[in-house]
């Protein structure tokens, strides 16, 4: 007994001394967070770095324990980068931009976002330069607006064109004996396609035409716009690869300016800043600025416009997103009290939604849509949509006050299916397993899951007729939201995905622009002039940061896996959460574009 109570006491004072030692790291970590939020401080003659590498999503949290850590965060805010521009051409002591091309993973939209920020910074009448080792065809996209593009002598310049490339699985769930019983409602609705089909059906080859070639459009225009190129140029020079192509071409066809190497490029900026050889460049960092912006501008009114996230395949709980998720989720129970809290503020005058989604849990969809809905009755509701708003995204975004979109866009996808995993072969022919059944009535032994045997006619006729109103309804809530008959909303649905400029003329969509335009309509719509635009939902706070570090949570193996899958990973995802998802989505498929993410 005495052994016991020596070491129960041994216990209590280890767990007090080790909680000091956390309330005191907690008091260190928090104090200087503090203190380094307002220490940064812009010397004359700085130059802002924007570096695009990494992942580069809509936007970040905080993450004030790993900087504090000195970690290096996995990915960059798209939000970040475009205030720290905007904060750059207002401040002063700041004189140009130095863009640092690298490996990045994007979409266009977002790329666009980061491009016409730069475009921006130009009016203020400071340089911007970029350079790089080598430009995939994104980066070279953002970076052909900056007045001078420079490139290693020995370096590579990608230009190639777009390519979809839709993944089917069929046949590999047909070697482990499963095979996929589809119910849908849309003719273009091809995200079943995967499942059923081994090539794209002539309607999912029409759309997917459509937009890539007007994505394609899009982006061949602007680069041609700010290097003085003509369109027809740049598709032949795409059609010769420009990547095989040696520096002194590229500068003949004026893609790049000039060549020199990684350590040539100080000396060059410095000549921009007209500083001395001997004299340091002082730099400053996107998340630096941006996060001295964010901290001024909290100050200066309390009338808020919310700009909230809304990234990810959408689902009904946190476990259910947490990991093969696809790297983020649109949680529907969280979005539904998040909104709720933004109703209920006063100070939150307008709710700007940034959606970049392909959709996903059809019911999940429509507790959003309830919740957009809700929150519009009671103040303005603007829909920001970056890559995707697509399916279900598009369905809880349709009862919003306006719409902007960004033209490489993808939207629409009205539809919705139900795709039910049949494993009887996997179950009986490759496991040996089989089943006998006792009922009380004619359908009891049937499953959403098929274990023991297929549907028959019957429970696919009443699976269809369940689909078919879960589409009724979706039609029912584009055609409330954007006001027109149900039966022009079905002429254009069908599971259609529409790209940003036909949407429009659809009426799908009010206007052609990005975050920008979305936020000055928002303040417009609530008649407020003096304002500041503010990120939710807000970031955890430093206690749930540092337990999340304790506990391991956090998405580190999720990241794992999509560096180590690539391209793979997303097809891996639908695969894995084929058991344990929502068998009815309002999903559009995804299809990995060559050139849209690198």
């Amino acid at each position: 007994m005495k052994q016991f109570l020596k070491y129960v006491c041994a216990t209590v004072v280890g767990l007090l001394i080790t909680l000091c030692i956390f309330t005191v790291i907690c008091f260190t970590i928090i104090v200087g967070v503090t203190a380094s939020s307002d220490s940064t401080v812009i010397s004359e003659g700085s130059v802002l770095v924007v570096k695009l590498n990494g992942d580069i999503v809509e936007h970040v949290g905080e993450g004030s324990v790993d900087r504090m850590m000195g970690v290096m965060p996995s990915s960059q805010g798209v939000d970040d980068i475009v205030m720290a521009i905007d904060a750059a051409a207002k401040e002063p002591n700041i004189k140009g931009i130095y863009v640092e091309s690298g490996q990045m993973l994007s979409d266009y939209s977002a790329l666009r976002e980061i491009r016409n920020a730069l475009l921006r910074f130009k009016t203020s009448k400071k340089w911007v330069v970029s350079y790089g080792d080598s430009y995939t065809q994104g980066t070279y996209y953002v970076c052909s607006a900056a007045d001078k593009v420079w490139m290693n002598p020995e370096g590579t310049l990608d230009i190639h064109g777009l390519a979809a490339q839709p993944m089917y699985v069929k046949d590999l769930l047909d070697k482990f004996g499963v095979k996929m019983t589809v119910i849908k409602v849309g003719t273009y609705k091809s995200a079943t396609e995967q499942y059923t089909e081994s090539q794209m059906s002539d309607a999912n080859r029409e759309q997917v035409t459509r937009y890539i070639g007007s994505l394609w459009t899009t982006v061949t225009t602007e680069i041609g716009k700010s290097r003085g190129i003509s369109v027809e140029a740049i598709n032949k020079y795409a059609d010769n690869v420009t990547m095989a192509q040696p520096a002194e071409l590229l500068i003949k066809q004026r893609l790049i300016d000039k060549t020199m190497y990684a350590n040539e490029v100080k000396a060059e900026i410095k000549k921009l800043l007209k500083q001395d050889a001997d004299e340091d460049i002082k730099q400053v960092s996107c998340t630096e600025l941006a996060t001295k912006t964010r901290t001024a501008n909290e100050s200066a009114t309390d009338d808020k416009i919310a700009i909230y996230y809304a990234e990810g395949s959408i689902v009904q709980s946190s476990e259910a997103g947490l990991l093969f998720s696809g790297g983020q989720s649109i949680v529907s129970k969280d979005m539904v009290k998040d909104l709720d809290k933004l109703a209920k503020d006063d100070n939150v005058k307008a709710v700007v939604i940034r959606v970049n989604s392909g959709g996903g849990d059809s019911f999940a969809s429509e507790e959003i849509w309830h919740s957009v809905a809700t929150l519009k009755a009671k103040k303005p509701v603007v829909i920001s949509m970056s890559g995707a708003a697509a399916s279900g995204a598009y369905y809880f975004s349709a009862p919003a006050s306006w719409i902007v979109a960004q033209p490489t866009t993808i939207t629409g996808s009205i539809g919705i299916f139900g795709v039910f995993p049949d494993m009887t072969r996997l179950y009986k022919e490759k496991l040996g397993l089989t089943f006998d059944n006792v009922k009380t009535n004619k359908h009891a032994d049937m499953s959403l899951l098929q274990r023991a045997r297929p549907f028959d006619a019957e429970e696919e006729a009443l699976l269809q007729q369940y689909i078919n109103r879960g589409y009724e309804l979706f039609c029912k809530r584009v055609s409330d939201g954007r006001k027109m008959p149900v039966a022009k909303v079905k002429e254009i649905a069908e599971g259609r995905v529409w790209i940003a400029g036909d949407a429009k003329k659809l009426k799908l969509v009010d206007e052609i622009g990005g975050m920008p335009e979305a936020v000055k309509k928002a303040a417009e719509l609530a008649k407020v002039k003096k304002y500041v635009a503010t990120a939710y939902p807000t970031p955890p706070t430093l206690l749930e940061q540092l337990l999340d570090k304790a506990t391991g949570n956090g998405n580190n193996l999720d990241e794992q896996m999509k560096s180590t899958l690539g391209t793979l990973y997303e097809p891996f995802c639908i695969i894995k959460s084929l058991e344990t998802q929502n068998p009815i989505q309002a999903r559009c498929e995804y299809i990995d574009i060559n050139g849209k993410t690198n």
